[in-house]
């Protein structure tokens, strides 16, 4: 099957639907924390790590929602990490869990809603930037590197998925991130813009960049934002035909492996949230847009001489975007396979996901 109705964005109509008001469904309001609660959460908190709910602001002004994960025992000033990603999930999921196991050997851990989405604020909901994800995580930083107990000299980014592409962006730019790790990397703006292993030809791209223009017509004339696909599919004519859900509410019987997959974590118990885009909804339609104009990872030769270290499952259909980042800057870029992983099992899969071999990186980075 064509690896744009793999992920679920079936070209079955070129349905959009207006965005519901924030909160709706969720009975949160923008930059309101939720209960710090086991239900809220799809992983169990160490016994070991304390987790506190906290905000704080972009260089844009718009308050982003963190959980700050820190050791019981914590003593002195300590290595700490910003954490976020996939993209469309939040911080009670993958990034959480993520620095849950960091917190719980010796990190101070800060994962979090990237703005617009989760709890994190920005008037339209569910609509993605690739420049403000990445300043969130320059954000990030710097409210880490005001917390007594973290050494602002010893603070790295760990990603995973989608918001991946733009830790390296974001530590390329900003040197303060001393190590930068991925987990099932993907290049959101290379994805949007030229197709899964840059499958697009340029009449498909072209008809991409048309279709998100009208619907900027029709977002202005409306006074409001449509959803639709952030990774546009096209039907079996070749026209361009976006899905108004990321996942399909039900799985189909003849549904591919890597749609399984992303269906496994996101639409059952073991990894679904009501604030998560790709549990329940789509992005706005026009956010494709900003990913066409805004390329990463232009400038990875500017992290060196610090270091990133980038992990990919074996069996990943993103395992390229790993593999291309580290044949850009072999002396800087190290690249970790994991036997028998997919793209979505290094997400919450403890067995799969190689902790040791991270610790050792950052304890080696962040000395």
């Amino acid at each position: 099957m064509e690896r744009r109705k793999a992920l679920g964005l079936f070209a079955a109509a070129a349905s959009v639907t207006a965005l519901p008001a924030w909160g709706a469904g969720t009975g949160r309001a923008a930059g309101v924390a939720g209960k710090d609660g086991a239900s809220d959460y799809t992983f169990a908190l160490d016994e070991n790590v304390q987790r506190t709910s906290v905000r704080f602001k972009n260089r844009f002004g718009i308050e982003v929602a963190g959980d700050l994960y820190v050791p019981k025992n914590a003593k002195g000033k300590l290595r700490a990490l910003a954490l976020s990603g996939p993209f469309g999930a939040v911080k009670e999921q993958s990034s959480g869990l993520y620095a849950n196991e960091f917190a719980r050997r010796g990190y101070v851990a800060l994962a979090f809603d990237p703005s617009f989405t989760g709890e994190s604020g920005g008037a339209v909901r569910d609509v993605a930037s690739p420049d403000i994800y990445t300043e969130d995580f320059s954000a990030a930083v710097d409210f880490l590197g005001l917390q007594e107990i973290v050494d602002r000299e010893r603070i790295g980014v760990q990603a995973v998925c989608g918001l991946s592409g733009m830790a390296l962006t974001a530590a390329a730019a900003d040197s303060r991130i001393k190590a930068v790790a991925t987990a099932s990397m993907y290049d959101m703006s290379r994805s949007m813009s030229r197709g899964h292993e840059d499958s697009y030809t340029r009449e498909q791209r072209q008809k991409v960049v048309d279709y998100l223009s009208r619907q900027r017509w029709i977002d202005a004339e409306n006074g409001t934002y449509a959803r639709g696909s952030h990774e546009v599919p096209f039907d079996e004519n070749g026209n361009v035909a976006p899905a108004n859900r990321v996942l399909p509410e039900t799985l189909p019987p003849d549904a591919d492996p890597i749609t399984a997959s992303f269906f496994d974590y996101y639409r059952t118990e073991r990894g679904y949230h009501p604030r998560s885009i790709n549990s329940t909804t789509a992005w706005t339609a026009t956010t494709p847009m900003s990913f066409f104009g805004f390329q990463q990872m232009t400038n990875i030769d500017m992290l060196a001489p610090r270091k990133a270290l980038l992990v990919a499952g074996a069996d990943a259909h993103s395992r390229y975007y790993s593999e291309d980042v580290q044949a850009k800057a072999p002396d800087t870029v190290d690249l970790v396979i994991v036997p028998g992983a997919d793209h979505v099992g290094l997400y919450d899969r403890k067995e799969l996901i190689p902790f040791d071999r991270l610790d050792e990186f950052f304890t080696n980075n962040l000395a």
